[in-house]
């Protein structure tokens, strides 16, 4: 959603009407994943992509019929269909696609929840009894929700969001409405972009910084050394920090969406962001520093009461082995091995 967000809310501003296309469920070789979205409007404005091919041509012009109809289209694309050899899915792949207007007061509350560091999850009905297909129910953080779906759909749609949201994963489902028909549901996930804290303004953190702002990541760096942690070095990260991290943290929430690279290899900063950070959610926390480095940095820390559980979390030497020797060519490896661990893969 993140690649869309900013063109929807320019277009929206202009007055466009504004379609939404998701990508609703794949199979085989398809070339972009569950929730993958293409934003467009008339005059041939297109943003992000559903298959990064000659699909999106099919889906711009569903796009405008649904608009234009204000009726939503479940779109099939497989390999019997011509355009589908056109974008890798000759392999036996094949995509289905949901597109739909967007309704600005649903954007508008999703990108504040997102600008406020929360996920939303939009339940939509792709299919079953005459007036259900299209409608859709917006479930927020704390069980807040907008929308219905029916009566007896509600209740189940909520549950399903909560469920989804915890695993931060879209997905469709089959459910039963309440003494009626079979009813597809679509859980779409909106988790707000993910961030990385760099913890040290050191060479490494300024190229760091500018290869996951391409990745979509929010960026912020704390060094409360003003020669390292100034304006100057980082004019392109999102949030700079001069302080000592105790003090930083308390203004950085640490999510699960959160990645952590401590980069100083000055135990008066490390340490103390490392006891920070273990006890957070985060979903990776990675240490700059040889194995010899490591082996005392891991004694220092036991002996001041962290315990190994939490120890065993750090990627220490930070970054996958790439054979890297340049600063540029560290944070790649850095950066590599933070997309990894995000995506489950052992590293």
């Amino acid at each position: 959603m993140h690649e869309v967000l900013s063109d929807i809310q320019r277009w929206l501003n202009q007055g466009e009407a504004v379609a939404l296309a998701t990508v609703i469920s794949t199979w085989g070789s398809a070339p972009r994943a569950v929730g993958a979205k293409m934003a467009l409007a008339a005059g041939a404005k297109i943003a992000g992509s559903v298959s990064g091919g000659c699909v999106e041509g099919a889906v711009y012009e569903a796009g405008l019929q649904a608009i234009e109809s204000n009726k939503p289209a479940l779109l099939h694309f497989g390999v019997a269909d011509e355009t589908a050899f056109s974008v890798g899915l000759a392999c036996g792949g094949s995509i289905e696609v949901f597109v739909r207007q967007l309704d600005p007061a649903l954007f508008e509350t999703i990108l504040t929840e997102i600008q406020a560091g929360q996920a939303a999850a939009i339940v939509t009905a792709l299919s079953g009894p005459p007036g259900v297909p299209g409608r859709e129910m917006l479930c927020l953080a704390e069980n807040r929700s907008s929308g219905s779906l029916g009566a007896s759909l509600d209740g189940i749609a909520r549950e399903l969001a909560r469920e989804r949201l915890e695993q931060g994963l879209s997905g469709s489902v089959t459910v039963s409405e309440v003494g009626g028909d079979p009813v597809r549901l679509f859980i779409d996930v909106i988790s707000p972009p993910p961030v990385l804290v760099m913890v040290g303004g050191v060479h490494i953190a300024v190229s760091l910084a500018a290869l996951a702002k391409t990745l979509g990541y929010t960026t912020v760096v704390i060094d409360p050394r003003r020669a390292f942690g100034s304006q100057e070095r980082f004019p392109h990260v999102d949030r700079l920090i001069q302080a000592w991290p105790d003090e930083a943290f308390q203004q950085v929430p640490l999510r699960r969406s959160t990645a952590i690279a401590i980069l100083t290899h000055d135990p008066k900063i490390d340490d103390p962001a490392l006891k920070i950070a273990l006890i957070s959610p985060a979903f990776y926390i990675g240490v700059l520093g040889s194995r010899q480095t490591h082996e005392k940095r891991i004694q220092r820390l036991l002996t001041d009461g962290v315990p190994q559980a939490q120890l065993d979390r750090l990627h220490a030497p930070i970054g996958l082995e790439l054979g890297e020797e340049t600063p540029e060519e560290i944070a790649l490896a850095i950066l590599a091995e933070i997309v990894a661990t995000r995506h489950g893969q052992k590293t």
